[in-house]
């Protein structure tokens, strides 16, 4: 309809127009579905990066406690015990999915829906008429610059959330902030609630290397298998919140000790234990959505040990293209080896995309292979060679950039459906098989 509207009317009237659209679609989308965040409790997760991991963590521990649960995400819609992938490539979908996900979570008992709440959503009034109870808010970095048009217009769109939970008329609010960040105190005095702030400074003693990810929380010692600081931070966020709403210190650290993995966030993809080449596979293969400058670099610097061979591309269409020659500025710093291909090019030349991050990579061997199933197919053949049973030497392939993606976006709205883990399991089984048959 949006695409209609902007065909008929001029270019200055559409801009005006463009935000009653949705605030009034919002308000339908509410009203036809009975305004169900009333009958629930409500927490959002905000920032620039880990979202998706903060909110699947409070919900591993939630259920610990014993909470019925639901998850709106970037990684999947939840709703008690039937879960199902997040297919619209946007984390707050519009078009009344939202308010019909809150009126099912509600018919559902649903005591507790855990949602990811993005700039774009504010920006479409899609946050509208969800009443929170609670707001976390993880970081913010420069990101979605163009569809903003100023860092500062994206932090004022984050805020809004703070002011939405300000005015909620939910008893008991709470706001939880990340006061590492220097807008972190802003959201707390924004939000005018109960205040949970969270640092590491709080979280010492505190370890993060190649063999353990520990902290203290409320003077607890607390392990995760989850690896890299900035799971700490995404860690203590969860554990900050499900605290401050009463949940047992002892079944927070037992949801944190038990939770392996997120999909698509530092996920480590082997081939199943029935798998006949699985003993075959001495690298570590690894999918993350890391698709920032500073995600990117966290994750690498997770790796300190080990030889990294970087798959990575970036986003066409126009978007955030001052990012391109800093993350491979990045990769260069990082990785031992990278291989630049495909995301999402949408209308854009892929190797326009990738030219400024070629150019970046200045002291490493750096290829391009636009098909992104080629190239994690070459970078796993290389960590393959490169591993030496003798030293037991650690040889990583970082897939970057898409995580759980559903799709690749490519030129007139064309798009392949993709799963990058799916992808590495179908190549890693052709490689390994490959190289048994040649030794």
């Amino acid at each position: 309809m949006l695409n209609t509207i902007r065909k008929i009317i001029p270019p200055s009237l559409f801009r005006l127009a463009q935000p009653i659209y949705h605030y009034v679609l919002s308000f339908l989308g509410a009203l036809i579905y009975g305004f169900p965040a009333r009958k629930l409790k409500i927490v959002g997760v905000t920032g620039t990066k880990g979202k998706t991991s903060t909110t699947e963590i409070i919900n591993a521990i939630l259920e610990e406690a014993g909470y019925r649960t639901a998850i709106a995400g970037t990684l999947r819609f939840k709703i008690a015990g039937k879960t199902k992938r997040n297919m619209f490539k946007m984390t707050m979908p519009g078009r009344f999915v939202m308010q019909k996900f809150l009126r099912e979570a509600a018919n559902n008992a649903c005591e507790w829906v855990i949602v990811e709440m993005t700039s774009e959503g504010v920006k479409q009034y899609r946050h509208k008429w969800m009443f929170p109870n609670a707001l976390i808010f993880t970081n913010i970095a420069p990101e979605h610059i163009e569809s903003h048009g100023s860092f500062e217009k994206y932090l004022e769109a984050k805020l809004k959330l703070a002011k939405e939970l300000r005015k909620s008329s939910k008893e008991k609010k709470i706001m939880v902030a990340n006061v590492d960040d220097k807008y972190g105190q802003t959201f707390l005095d924004t939000a005018g609630t109960a205040s949970h702030p969270y640092s590491l400074s709080l979280a010492e003693p505190w370890n993060a290397d190649d063999t353990v990810t520990s902290f203290s929380f409320k003077g607890i010692p607390i392990k995760s298998p989850l690896r890299g600081v900035f799971n700490i931070y995404n860690l203590l966020a969860a554990a900050t919140f499900t605290y401050a709403i009463g949940v047992d210190i002892r079944v927070i650290d037992k949801a944190i000790g038990e939770l392996h993995m997120i999909r698509g966030r530092v996920e480590y993809v082997r081939l199943p234990d029935e798998h006949p080449k699985r003993e075959l596979q001495r690298f570590d293969a690894i999918v993350d959505y890391a698709h920032t400058v500073e995600s990117l670099t966290e994750l690498y610097k997770a790796f300190p040990s080990h030889k990294k061979l970087c798959v990575l591309g970036n986003t066409g269409g126009g978007r955030d293209k001052w990012k391109r020659k800093e993350m491979g500025t990045v990769a260069d710093k990082y990785c031992d080896e990278v291989i630049l291909t495909n995301e999402d090019p949408y209308d854009e030349n892929p190797m326009e995309i990738l030219k400024p991050m070629k150019e970046a990579v200045k002291n490493k061997p750096c290829e391009i292979i636009l098909d992104r199933r080629g190239a994690i197919t070459s970078a796993m053949k290389r960590a393959y060679s490169l591993v030496d049973p003798n030293i037991q030497n650690k040889v990583a392939v970082l897939i970057t950039g898409k995580g759980t993606d559903p799709y690749i976006m490519g030129p007139n709205g064309t798009k392949q459906e993709w799963d990058d883990a799916e992808i590495v399991r179908q190549e890693l089984s052709k490689v390994l098989a490959d190289k048994q048959e040649k030794n």
